[in-house]
């Protein structure tokens, strides 16, 4: 294993998770789509780097070089930052420039470098400075819930927070859900049933699409040995 990491929740509902990690050695390997956006902030060769990852709508090479220190902050759906707009950033690695060795800019505003354990301040400050809101209309979207809105009033609220379409982000959680099962051991077929697809070619198009891999090299993982 080439990148080390630990991964840990948050109670704040603007994050889904923290992750902290280093890479022991070079490396490339196929990287998911993600629905969420992130910022890592990178420490290598004694630098510091900030850079804001917005959503990927597909699944795509990635490759990293030893001694690298990394923090990652995956964002909570509806989450977004309203002077940044996903037009500019879907698909997109941003690297924010830096103020000194310990501080960045973002918006006209210098900040602190957070730390694995201060996430959450740094959220908090985020939030507190009107840099970072949450929409609820996502979440009540993506839990059926009824809203007193216009069907285009929530399409457009629902893509400026999160960049994507809510069909989009079905089509990606149906795609994990079919993940989980066949990591489970659930065969390929009982798999296409009980992820809604039509039949295993629209399961092989959609793993590929959004996972990067097939479900025939997920079973084979499965048999793979230790």
């Amino acid at each position: 294993m080439t990148i080390i990491f630990e991964e840990r929740p948050s109670d704040s509902p603007y994050i889904q998770t923290i992750t902290q990690g280093y890479t022991a050695s070079d490396g490339t390997t196929i990287r998911p789509a993600e629905c969420n956006w992130h910022m890592v902030f990178v420490r290598e060769n004694g630098c510091l780097h900030p850079i804001v990852v917005g959503p990927l709508t597909t699944s795509g090479p990635v490759s990293w070089k030893e001694g690298a220190e990394i923090l990652w902050i995956r964002f909570s759906l509806g989450t977004f930052m309203p002077h940044l707009p996903f037009k500019h950033s879907l698909n997109i690695e941003t690297t924010l420039p830096k103020a000194s060795s310990k501080t960045f800019w973002l918006n006209g505003s210098s900040w602190e470098f957070p730390g694995f354990e201060n996430v959450e301040t740094f959220v908090e400050r985020l939030v507190r400075d009107e840099m970072l809101v949450c929409d609820p209309v996502v979440s009540n979207v993506l839990e059926n819930r009824p809203l007193d809105l216009s069907p285009r009033t929530i399409r457009h609220r629902f893509q400026q927070a999160t960049g994507l379409s809510q069909k989009y982000i079905d089509q990606y959680q149906r795609a994990q859900k079919a993940l989980a099962l066949l990591n489970r051991g659930v065969p390929i077929l009982d798999t296409v049933h009980q992820a809604g697809y039509y039949d295993q070619p629209h399961l092989t198009r959609s793993l590929r699409k959004y996972i990067g891999t097939t479900p025939g090299e997920e079973v084979n993982k499965m048999c793979e040995p230790g």
